[in-house]
């Protein structure tokens, strides 16, 4: 498995700090949150994004892409009615995707709840329809930096819309663009009904990428869920992707974090 860690794991922490740290216990990888840079990712400039390229690079570690994409950010909502709304949300996941290329990166993780819930009386099937305009604005981009823009679902404690693997599928059926597939996540999808090695086997043909925690926000390892069978579950499908630990309850500490979940995974795997 090639494993990685999101950056805002380390919060305050410089980010060549963070890179040498993720090494340090076993790391290739590590996947930033916009917010951690700046206000917008169009704040952070080419030549800092080649900086923090060669930051992590020289580490050892690469830049795997971003998430979060639009938290701590104003005027941007996926399925808004405002045509232009979601024209201005399409056009800044472009320069999402252009600042992931830029760095390195080959994956945009689609998450932030708050900024993609339906309003009253939308449906999910009106939901996907506007989503799809929305992300009809950046698949030139995603194009050409060769991004795969990865489509969350998320539980429904978080958001009302995309909130199991079926609707992230239904979504990317319907934009059918090589660039968009399904991200899954341990947490998000310790909701749904089948068991989670299920759910992984059941959309190998979506799935690309993957978040690893505990249904109790913490990291693999920190709670109840089982992860010999998330194992096993992604070499049945021939998984070839990232291994991303991602964490909401940043108890004890960041690099305790980084350690005992890399520790554990392996253990499993």
């Amino acid at each position: 498995m090639k494993y990685a860690i999101c950056n805002e794991t380390f919060e305050g922490w410089d980010h060549a700090r963070v890179c040498e740290c993720a090494a340090k216990h076993g790391y290739t990888g590590l996947e930033l949150a916009p917010f951690t840079l700046a206000s917008r990712i169009t704040d952070v400039t080419s030549a800092r994004r080649a900086e923090l390229r060669k930051q992590a690079e020289a580490a050892g570690v690469s830049i795997i892409g971003l998430h979060w994409l639009l938290a701590k950010t104003e005027g941007f909502h996926l399925t808004s009615p405002d045509a232009e709304v979601r024209k201005r949300t399409g056009e800044y996941f472009a320069e999402l995707a252009t600042a992931a290329a830029e760095m390195g990166g080959d994956i945009l993780v689609l998450g932030s709840p708050f900024q993609r819930n339906l309003a009253d009386g939308m449906t999910p099937e009106q939901g996907d329809d506007l989503a799809a305009d929305t992300l009809s604005h950046c698949l030139k981009a995603l194009e050409a930096g060769k991004v795969h823009l990865c489509l969350e679902p998320l539980t429904t404690a978080e958001t009302n819309y995309m909130t199991c693997a079926a609707d992230g599928v239904r979504l990317a059926r319907k934009l059918a663009h090589p660039f968009v597939k399904l991200h899954l996540d341990v947490k998000a999808m310790s909701s749904e009904v089948q068991p989670v090695p299920d759910v992984i086997r059941a959309n190998r043909e979506f799935f690309h990428h993957f978040h690893a925690n505990d249904k109790n926000l913490r990291g693999p390892g920190f709670g109840d869920v089982d992860f010999k069978p998330i194992f096993q579950a992604l070499k049945d499908v021939s998984y070839s992707g990232w291994v991303s630990v991602e964490v909401f309850d940043y108890k004890p500490d960041p690099e305790t974090i980084a350690r005992e979940s890399i520790r554990y995974m392996r253990e499993c795997e």
